[in-house]
């Protein structure tokens, strides 16, 4: 029941958001924009109490993830503001690490069939991305090849908890990292190279489902083997 409560108020402000980012409306977008990790915040107490460490760090996250949505949103002129905003996600992306890291040591003997095929994958891509990137870069490369290599690294930790939780929440999780990283992919390139039409839409869809599947598969997270606390 309250899966499907906290579904459907959170469906409602996805359409609100991407309706203000279509219209281009920019105040109800400001509005909209804050809700939509408030409300995954809320559902993630409500549902877990937040009595694992898991929890506990991913709820720490989306914190982190909340400041960095307001930053963004502050005048884009001043660059300070996107500074603040991509070290409030970089520190996002540790906290989800850390938390994938405790599904790993409940079980670190498992090894997944695919999981070098699918971090090599992970990797290509994020080196592919940055040297596309580098030449527009300017005096960002650093803070951007950290980012990178933080966000694949989270993807990389969500893909091995393979073997180590229930399906359910690893697929709901990858899923979600996996549309973490291409809606940051697509900021990158549309703030750094080139204008993709539509790209407030596509990003924004990509991130509010993002973080709904990662608070999801959180919120039906079992352990295969205990051999950590909860």
């Amino acid at each position: 029941m309250k899966t499907k409560l906290f579904a459907f108020i959170f469906s409602l402000v996805y359409l609100v958001q991407l309706y203000a980012e279509t219209a281009g409306h920019i105040l109800l977008s400001q509005v909209s924009k804050p809700f939509i990790i408030m409300i995954l915040l809320i559902w993630l107490y409500v549902a877990t109490h937040l009595k694992g460490r898991f929890h506990k760090r991913i709820f720490t996250g989306l914190i982190f993830s909340l400041a960095g949505d307001i930053f963004l949103m502050l005048p884009a002129g001043n660059g300070r503001f996107f500074n603040y905003g991509l070290f409030a996600f970089l520190l996002c992306h540790i906290f989800y690490i850390r938390a994938f890291t405790l599904d790993h040591k409940s079980n670190p003997e498992f090894r997944s069939p695919f999981f070098l095929w699918g971090a090599g994958a992970l990797i290509i891509f994020c080196m592919g991305l940055f040297f596309y990137l580098q030449p527009h870069l300017g005096a960002w490369q650093f803070a951007i090849l950290m980012y990178a290599i933080i966000i694949t690294f989270m993807a990389i930790m969500a893909l091995n908890r393979y073997g180590k939780v229930n399906l359910s929440s690893f697929k709901l999780v990858l899923m979600g990292a996996l549309l973490f990283l291409l809606s940051d992919s697509v900021l990158a390139v549309n703030k750094f190279s080139r204008l993709i039409p539509q790209a407030g839409i596509l990003i924004m869809a990509s991130y509010m489902l993002a973080q709904y599947l990662i608070v999801y598969g959180t919120v039906v997270r079992e352990l295969v083997v205990k051999q950590t606390e909860i």
